[in-house]
């Protein structure tokens, strides 16, 4: 049923619009593929079994940060199936808390460590000197590039394809806008893989004919002070142009509905926010609900902390590292209740949990 309302609202759709029918049927085309749920396991199915009593350091670049949060509970979930004891030192959102966080890690000689949620050129001084003592590295979004990152001394960045996301995001907004959408995009300049998926953004909706109203470089860690002015003076600026607000990811919209609100739009009015990733929870419960926020592009965030113990145990043991890419979910009201249930996270179907415990031995 859930599918059939999506193609129906497709339908309708381009009937509404036959000047644009075709782009907008090709954009909503590449969009549904990510749609569906998702109950195969495509990742690995080999590899060594599980090292004994190893201890990990995570270095989380900000626990406020839902993403940062869901992949943080996956590592737990999979350290405690492996075996191994996890220590999650928070960055606090800062560079100053987050070399300090890394000094604690290389303090606690840990026989690994995951970087979660923060560029690695950000603390090379550090990465150098865990790198130097032979401490195996693995990360979560650390840069644009999705598996080993020999320059930065990592065995595996962990991450869906982040370019698929961001057009994935931005042909939903095309699409729902009619072909005519008039589009913000938030991004923050600190991050390699921010940049890189912003400008995918960009360069979507401009390729399709849409416009891009303006590109906001602001930074994560300080959402909760500037989003709510800057909604404000966005819609003061541009009006009923401003059809869809696009971001890198779902942090943004946790401060921009009451600014909507104040300026008496609807929780399923314009701008909608459309989120080129996390999938956070609240994420899920914006769209859910239909306040303020109508699609993520979501990540199986706690998959992916499976995957990181799972790289993690591939680089203790001298074993190559699994080359897999996680999968992508469009998120929308229609099919929110695909791959997690009542759950406000994108957790697929496929046995992840089953595949990892096998490979180990658990």
């Amino acid at each position: 049923m859930l599918r059939r309302t999506f193609a129906i609202s497709l339908v309708a759709l381009t009937a509404a619009l036959p000047a644009f029918g075709d782009a907008i049927s090709d954009a909503m085309a590449e969009v549904q593929k990510y749609a569906g749920q998702k109950t195969v396991w495509d990742g690995p199915t080999s590899g060594p079994t599980a090292a004994a009593g190893k201890k990990v350091v995570v270095l989380a670049a900000d626990m406020k940060n839902g993403g940062i949060l869901g992949v943080s509970n996956g590592i737990e979930e999979a350290a405690a199936k492996i075996g191994w004891e996890v220590t999650i030192l928070d960055g606090a959102g800062s560079i100053q808390s987050r070399a300090a966080a890394f000094g604690q890690a290389l303090a606690l000689q840990p026989d690994g460590i995951i970087i979660n949620g923060f560029d690695a050129v950000e603390q090379q001084a550090a990465l150098k000197q865990a790198c130097d003592a032979g401490i195996p590295m693995v990360s979560w979004h650390a840069g644009p590039v999705i598996g080993p990152d020999p320059d930065n001394c990592l065995f595996a960045n962990v991450s869906t394809d982040a370019m698929e996301v961001s057009a994935a995001a931005a042909k939903w907004a095309f699409a729902d806008a009619g072909g005519k959408p008039g589009v913000v995009i938030f991004t923050d300049s600190t991050y390699a893989i921010a940049i890189a998926k912003a400008d995918k953004i960009k360069e979507t909706i401009e390729a399709l004919g849409g416009t891009v109203l303006e590109y906001v470089d602001t930074p994560i860690a300080d959402t909760s002070n500037r989003m709510p002015t800057l909604t404000t003076a966005l819609l003061q600026k541009y009006g009923a142009s401003w059809t869809h607000a696009l971001a890198i990811n779902d942090i943004y919209f946790d401060f921009m509905g009451p600014s909507l609100a104040a300026a008496g739009i609807p929780g399923d009015g314009a701008p909608k926010a459309v989120a080129a990733g996390d999938g956070s929870e609240s994420a899920y419960q914006r769209i859910r609900s239909g306040q303020y926020q109508a699609v993520t592009v979501a990540e199986p965030l706690n998959l992916q902390g499976w995957q990181l113990i799972d790289e993690l145990n591939r680089a203790v043991s001298k074993a190559e590292w699994s080359g897999y890419t996680s999968p992508l979910h469009v998120v929308t009201k229609d099919n929110i209740s695909f791959d997690g249930g009542d759950k406000n996270i994108f957790d697929p179907g496929n046995g992840y949990r089953e595949a990892y415990a096998k490979i180990w031995g658990k």
